[in-house]
């Protein structure tokens, strides 16, 4: 690929970006601090963003659907959230002792989570559900845990096998560098096959939780189907063990309750993060009361870190939760709107150029496969035509239209997607597939 970008309007220059890149390439591992942010022959570098746009260093703007994987549900530089942190900013940005600002925080979550009766603040999804993985243990005493093949749950040992995400699009089962002795506590099973699950359970008495993505949010976007959380749910009382919800993604985005007010669900231990701030690090471990107070120092499940509940994060965090809130009757309905007219949009274009496709949606959240069968988990997933939406995600980026380069990832809507942004967004994916076509 040259330094230009050619669409039917005018060229794009991406020189910036390629001189970047080379020089990262230098000091940083691959060129880039996240393998997901990698696509070839190297990835474009943002200089700014607002709302639902963002430009390059090359001057270049695209209409975003990536959104931070899902962060930032009410789009960059939302108002409030900016404001509430250049205040902070100015009296302090880490004590290292606790503050009021963790307290309302907490608060706000377990209002809107019911499941929540405690939780404590961390920094990142991994940090999250890592914590979760500990607490379970920690509880029952037992070790296994059990997750689905294509969820991805952070970078730590126990997790990455069969991991979605970066990891699916690499083609990494289990990551070097992670001991037998991690992997050999994580059994993994098939997303949407209850009577597999059930089998596993029944047979392994050494259960000490289940994690999932309510919604696969890491292997494109694959839903669950009718009644399969609540049968999780109801297996995993039968057997006493602590169900926990992934919902570093979901959490907020399909509504201030995540998935599980959505699908009335209650597991027994939650992970938030993403939307939860609109783009600050911070994320959330919360559940039973029981269960949260095995946590040191009262607790033997030790969990510490330097920045968690820094209060700059923490007033980002209190922004974001109130306007969602606040506005959560024009938020979530529009989301919704704008999404299934993108979806259905795309998938007629599709159909009537006689392209394979499977247009999975949900609330604010969509992806295309380019495959003649339905995508309910990792397997029917990985049958899909990886080189075709890699030629794909080129073609949307020619025409300034920014989703995530990988298949095994999902596009998100904001709240500050506009009809033009749609329309804009529907002449991008028409001329793109029309470039796939055969």
């Amino acid at each position: 690929m040259s330094g230009l970008i050619i669409t039917k309007n005018h060229a794009k220059s991406l020189s910036k970006s390629q001189n970047l890149f080379n020089l990262a390439r230098k000091v940083i591992p691959s060129g880039v601090s996240s393998p997901v942010r990698y696509s070839e022959p190297y990835p474009f570098y943002v200089k700014k963003a607002q709302g639902s746009s963002i430009w390059d260093e090359d001057g270049n703007h695209y209409t975003d659907f990536c959104n931070g994987y899902g962060a930032l549900l009410l789009g960059h530089r939302r108002k409030e959230i900016i404001s509430a942190v250049k205040k902070q900013l100015e009296i302090g940005t880490l004590y290292g002792t606790p503050t009021s600002l963790e307290i309302e925080l907490s608060k706000l979550i377990i209002k809107n989570y019911p499941s929540i009766q405690k939780v404590r603040l961390v920094n990142s999804g991994s940090e999250a559900t890592m914590t979760a993985i500990r607490l379970a243990r920690g509880f029952t005493k037992k070790k296994k845990i059990i997750k689905f093949e294509g969820c991805y749950h952070g970078s730590h040992e126990s997790m990455l096998v069969k991991a979605g995400s970066g990891s699916a699009h690499s083609g990494i089962s289990i990551s070097d560098g992670v001991p037998e002795d991690f992997s050999k506590n994580t059994i993994v099973a098939q997303y949407n096959n209850i009577e597999q699950l059930e089998s596993v359970i029944t047979k392994n008495k050494d259960i000490a939780g289940v994690i999932v993505e309510p919604i696969l949010a890491n292997m494109g976007l694959v839903l669950p189907q009718k009644n399969y959380l609540k049968e999780m749910r109801k297996i995993t009382k039968q057997h006493d063990i602590p169900l926990i919800f992934d919902e570093i993604v979901t959490g907020f985005r399909l509504g201030v309750g995540g998935a599980q007010k959505y699908f009335g669900i209650t597991p027994d231990i939650t992970t938030l993060g993403k939307a939860l701030s609109n783009g600050f690090v911070i994320s959330a471990v919360g559940g039973r009361r029981d269960i949260m107070d095995q946590l040191a120092p009262n607790g033997k499940v030790y969990e510490a870190s330097t920045f968690a509940g820094n209060p700059i994060s923490v007033v980002a965090g209190i922004s974001s939760i109130k306007t969602m809130t606040a506005l959560k009757n024009k938020i979530y309905p529009k989301l919704e709107e704008h999404c299934n007219v993108l979806s259905r949009t795309i998938s007629e274009l599709a159909d009537d150029m006689r392209i394979p496709n499977q247009l999975n949606h949900i609330s604010s959240m969509f992806q295309i496969f380019f495959s003649d069968s339905p995508v309910i988990d990792y397997k029917t997933s990985k049958k899909s035509d990886t080189k075709k939406f890699h030629k794909f995600f080129h073609h949307l980026l020619k025409q300034g239209i920014f989703i995530p380069p990988s298949q095994f990832e999902t596009a998100f809507f904001s709240y500050s997607h506009t009809p033009d942004d749609i329309e804009k967004t529907i002449d991008a994916y028409r001329h793109a597939l029309k470039m796939v076509k055969n």
